[in-house]
């Protein structure tokens, strides 16, 4: 009787591992089902399109004729290498990148830590916080283009008032102040999503640490480099990797404020011009192709250095 109980045990003990496969396996099978959709229509929404411009950068297409185009091989990545305005489009864009992301990191963590205190209104204030980030770029963007405004616009009101300025400043309109203007307005903007992303990683610091921390009587900012920091910094680089992805690619900001302007021209508001305004097809999938692979080779670049892993947030 004890052999024949022993021999069920171990029968038993062996086939739970397999009925374990055999489940986990299936529910692998019903994940994939489940993600197929979502991946066959990012494959027809962006996959395809983006196929598209590959091959048409290989080729003297015109948006008047596309059907009637020829494989030109490297020659419009080699036009493009040594187009004036484009590298001016890639420099504009790297500067727009730097300033707005690294002031967009700076302010979203003072204002996440401020609003990760214990202070009254506190729910209002987090709400209220969103309000730029939930206005439509282009009702944002023109709503500062008005403020903007050298005859009208409130901020040279202001600041003529307040004396800062002697006569009225041309903000969109003058090459040396135009870049900044944007990245102002984008910062006003985009602020709100870094504080978002910021103060959900401070939530998730236990309490308990700063409680010691004030008992050992540490210095407040002492806590915030040596203990705070260093752990929101997965949440924080994955803050900074979106965040800079969006303004590489940045398109709606400097062409409804400036448009076409060589000043602020970014590579996207590049491609467009010459794939609407001048119709060259080839040439501008060429910069969209380009810009792509700009935007790939970062992402790879930075989450290798940087250590984090997006699904987790581990470093």
């Amino acid at each position: 009787m004890e052999a024949a109980r022993e021999r069920d045990v171990t029968e038993a003990g062996e086939a739970a591992p397999a009925e374990a496969s055999q489940l986990t396996r299936q529910r692998r099978r019903s994940a994939y089902l489940f993600v197929l959709p979502m991946l066959v229509i990012l494959a027809l929404v962006a996959g395809w399109p983006l196929l598209r411009t590959i091959y048409y950068s290989f080729t003297d297409a015109n948006l008047g004729s596309l059907e009637t185009h020829k494989l030109v091989g490297l020659a419009n990545f080699q036009s493009l290498a040594g187009d004036a305005d484009w590298w001016n489009a890639v420099w504009n864009t790297i500067r727009f990148t730097v300033l707005s992301v690294a002031l967009e990191t700076v302010l979203g963590t003072i204002i996440a830590l401020t609003l990760n205190a214990h202070i009254p209104g506190r729910g209002l204030l987090r709400a209220s916080v969103l309000i730029p980030w939930a206005i439509p770029t282009v009702v944002s963007a023109q709503m500062w283009n008005w403020m903007y405004n050298d005859l009208y616009g409130v901020l040279n009101h202001a600041f003529l008032a307040l004396g800062l300025i002697h006569q009225p400043l041309a903000w969109t309109a003058n090459p040396h102040l135009a870049l900044t203007a944007v990245v102002l307005v984008d910062v006003w903007k985009t602020t709100p999503f870094m504080t978002l992303l910021i103060l959900a990683a401070l939530q998730l610091v236990p309490l308990e640490i700063y409680e010691a921390t004030r008992i050992d009587g540490i210095h407040p900012a002492r806590v915030f480099w040596k203990v705070t920091l260093p752990l929101i910094r997965p949440g924080l680089m994955v803050a900074v990797i979106f965040r800079t992805l969006d303004a590489l690619r940045i398109f709606d900001l400097p062409f409804i404020l400036t448009g076409n302007s060589k000043a602020t021209a970014s590579m996207a508001v590049y491609a467009r011009q010459q794939l609407v305004d001048f119709q060259d097809v080839g040439y501008g999938s060429a910069a969209s192709t380009f810009l792509f692979l700009v935007v790939a080779v970062f992402t790879v670049l930075y989450i290798t250095i940087g250590r984090v892993r997006l699904g987790t947030g581990e470093r």
